[in-house]
């Protein structure tokens, strides 16, 4: 038996397993093969538009009888400086010569859009009983119709001040992400990447300064994490990176290889794919320009300098420039259809209870 049962009777899942949403690594797809193991699956819908959410939705519904969490970024959009991005231009200007593009060549601006009214429409429409968000949460007004929609609120914390916020301003359940987790960092009340507590220390702190369950994230990918995250005082965990390479997952074949590849110390929190800070698989633009570089663009604007050169270099097979995101666990990730790899995390979660209560 699951030790605490308040992530199961809410999201309404088997098991109180959220599968982590990475945008730009996975749709629906994943989102399905997850809920059909009895994970609570989430959509990733920061890089798509409404359109694109509510079809993608709609293929989820016709496919799977279970909960559904979309889940949207909302920071403060800040506007593209020229000057910098200029400069940012220069600082690459090596990568583009050696793969023969034009640096002046027009590129599309990157879309990583906070939640808005457009997706609030959606959300209003679709009803899904779960809707995530990432960098705090959107305007008040926005979050009561979330909630009027009959949708759960859910957000992420790296520090307990940020955990006692979103509880005083609507989150139904708090997502305590670790330093030890993959992709950006859902840090909004502080920008100290240095002071970031890993997940041992920050889920037993969240536990203790709010009422609402907590979720923990961060370098858990088996049976002994999740047993670990509970015995801290979760209510559930948040897994990413352990199915990043299911058979459901739209990660690209040299990423898969690179993941397969990673070692424990293989990842590193850079802010020179996106402008915002976030841990993934080192790769060369990252070792060689970062991983934190000053002359990065403000979030999203880095990515689109690098848009170019990713494209070039996985042409060749290389991810010198792709977003490799994954957690320090991701070595511990498996080749197995997700529906399968869930219903083997959780059995091995409850037979790590049974063991220690033996």
């Amino acid at each position: 038996m699951w030790p605490d049962r308040r992530i199961i009777d809410l999201f309404k899942t088997e098991f109180p397993i959220v599968l982590a949403p990475m945008a730009g690594g996975m749709d629906a797809e994943l989102v399905i093969a997850a809920a059909q193991g009895g994970a609570l699956g989430s959509l990733p819908c920061a890089m798509i538009t409404a359109e694109k959410a509510r079809e993608q939705v709609n293929i989820i519904r016709q496919r799977v009888k279970a909960p559904v969490n979309m889940n949207f970024f909302c920071h403060k959009p800040v506007d593209a400086d020229p000057a910098r991005e200029a400069g940012w231009k220069t600082r690459l200007g090596a990568y583009y010569r050696e793969l023969g593009i034009d640096p002046a060549a027009p590129v599309s601006a990157a879309s990583r859009a906070p939640f808005d009214e457009a997706m609030c429409e959606v959300v209003e429409e679709l009803k899904p009983e779960v809707v995530s968000f990432h960098f705090g949460l959107p305007d008040p007004a926005l979050v009561k119709r979330v909630k009027a929609a009959g949708s759960i609120v859910m957000s992420s914390a790296t520090i307990v001040k940020e955990a006692i916020w979103l509880e005083e301003h609507g989150a139904d359940v708090i997502i305590a992400q670790g330093a030890e987790a993959g992709g950006h960092r859902g840090m909004f009340l502080t920008d100290n990447i240095a002071q970031q507590p890993g997940t041992f220390a920050l889920v037993p702190q969240v536990v203790d300064a709010v009422k609402v369950p907590v979720i923990a994230a961060g370098g858990i990918a088996d049976g002994r994490g999740i047993a670990a995250a509970f015995a801290l005082g979760a209510s559930g965990v948040q897994i990413g990176s352990a199915y990043l390479r299911c058979p459901e997952s739209k990660v690209i074949g040299p990423v898969r290889t690179a993941l397969a590849q990673a070692h424990d110390d293989s990842t590193v929190i850079t802010n020179v794919m996106s402008g915002r800070p976030a841990r993934g698989v080192a790769n060369r633009v990252m070792r060689e320009v970062g991983p934190i570089s000053p002359d990065a663009p403000a979030f999203p604007h880095a990515a689109t300098a690098l848009a170019p050169l990713k494209a070039a270099a996985e042409k060749l097979g290389k991810v010198d420039f792709t977003n490799l995101w994954a957690g320090q666990a991701v070595r511990m990730g498996r080749e197995m259809p997700a529906a399968e790899l869930t219903r083997s995390l959780a059995g091995a979660a409850l037979a790590r209870f049974g063991a220690l209560s033996g």
